[in-house]
């Protein structure tokens, strides 16, 4: 009764802080509360492989059925409130740490080594077997954080509204898992007996269903009351993460929430910058401004959510097709923008390439998609943003208005070199 008391005892002592720590990781950084989590696996391996106590159901570790499946708890909870990419980092962390002990114990063998002042002399052999134990034991807890995150996520269909059961479920079947491998690698290494693998099984789930209520209640009654990040900025690494998310959150403002295009405020100051830049060292920029045809006619037969699936792949056809240098902009419900550094003629093909490719694409499409293009050039007439566009939005109206899926530029092609002509007569530099 007094050990099944004192196992109860230590998890809620372990999950006590180790949320703790989880709550306040946005005033001391979630690396607090991974290295914590890091720092319990050499005593996890060291008890679950030499210290037992005996229960009514058989032996149990408190390093395998306290420590280890409260780290998994403890992954899961990092997986729900963060995401996939965070819950890797302690899983490599930890794989590649106990492959470098490895590799330091087997130089370390090599070691002339000096007697100790009483004569006594360390012995190693400890460590090799605890080593491989460590990395066999790390190499189950990778397939473990994958397999419990998946079961998670496939139990939300399911019990998207029963937490307890969906957490419960992926814990004991996991550890169930886990249980299987750890004990075969500990028989061969140690000669454990059967008994290790009923006892720590019937304590793993005994930990499971404790974790489990634990892991509700504070989800439920803590996590979601969010603390604020601190607003100081005299620690390095947090005037860095301050600046990091700054220039993601600018990035992220100027772009079109539906394609992930630049949006049409970028369109009107990268444009006229752009427009400066060409004015001022003679280089070629082209504006092509693309409609998709009888789009209206999409929405009202198939629907909005059609709709906004023809938009995004003609988006994602676009960033596709254009240069690197090139920029892709959606400035209106289906028209889109490209400002590349070319002559007018090199647009003029480029806009026949996308049209030909957005004509392809809707051969696996549900009904025909086409799209219409005008282009203009910066030129000695159009030595503005508004002159261009203007341009190029009426080329667009005549593409329409003469039967769609077409590209309509300069008759003739001459405002190709016009812009470098008139740089030539000594007029666009200065003037």
């Amino acid at each position: 009764m007094l050990n099944s008391f004192l196992l109860l005892a230590e998890a809620v002592l372990y999950f006590g802080v180790m949320v703790t720590l989880f709550r306040f990781r946005h005033r001391i950084g979630l690396g607090v509360f991974v290295c914590a989590l890091g720092v319990m696996h050499f005593l996890e391996t060291y008890l679950a492989s030499v210290f037992y106590v005996a229960l009514p159901f058989g032996m149990v570790s408190p390093g395998s059925a306290v420590l280890f499946s409260g780290k998994l708890v403890m992954l899961l909870l990092l997986y729900i409130k963060e995401d996939a990419a965070t819950v890797r980092q302690p899983i490599y962390g930890l794989l590649l740490g106990n492959a470098l002990m490895i590799g330091l114990v087997l130089v370390l063998r090599l070691h002339e080594i000096a007697p100790l002042p009483n004569g006594r002399r360390p012995d190693i052999g400890f460590i090799d077997q605890m080593g491989w134990l460590m990395v066999w034991g790390t190499t189950l807890l990778f397939l473990d954080a994958i397999l419990i995150i998946l079961l998670y996520e496939k139990l939300g269909r399911y019990l998207r509204k029963a937490l307890f059961s969906r957490i419960l479920i992926s814990v004991a079947c996991v550890l169930t898992f886990d249980q299987t491998g750890f004990f075969t690698a500990l028989h061969f290494v140690t000669g454990a007996p059967i008994a290790v693998f009923f006892g720590g099984w019937f304590a793993k789930m005994g930990a499971a269903l404790a974790y489990s209520i634990m892991l509700v209640a504070y989800i439920r009654w803590f996590e979601a009351r969010q603390i604020p990040a601190p607003r100081g900025l005299s620690d390095i690494f947090d005037t860095l993460t301050y600046r990091e998310r700054y220039e993601a959150l600018v990035e992220h403002v100027g772009r079109d929430g539906l394609t992930g295009l630049l949006h049409r405020g970028r369109f009107d100051s990268d444009g006229e910058a752009a427009v400066a830049a060409s004015l001022r060292t003679a280089k070629p920029l082209s504006l092509l401004v693309i409609d998709v045809d009888h789009f209206k006619s999409i929405n009202d037969r198939f629907g909005h959510a059609e709709g906004d699936k023809v938009l995004k792949s003609v988006a994602a056809l676009l960033g596709e097709i254009v240069g690197p240098e090139d920029q892709v902009f959606r400035i209106g419900g289906e028209e889109f923008a490209i400002l590349c550094s070319r002559s007018h003629s090199v647009a003029r093909l480029l806009g026949e390439s996308i049209r030909h490719a957005v004509k392809a694409s809707a051969s696996t499409s549900r009904f025909d998609i086409t799209v219409s293009a005008g282009i203009s050039t910066v030129s000695e007439t159009t030595r503005c943003l508004a002159d261009i566009f203007a341009l190029a939005d009426q080329r667009l109206y005549k593409a329409k208005s003469t039967g769609r899926d077409r590209v309509v530029g300069e008759p003739g092609g001459h405002e190709a070199d016009s812009l470098t002509a008139w740089t030539r007569s000594g007029r666009g530099i200065g003037s």
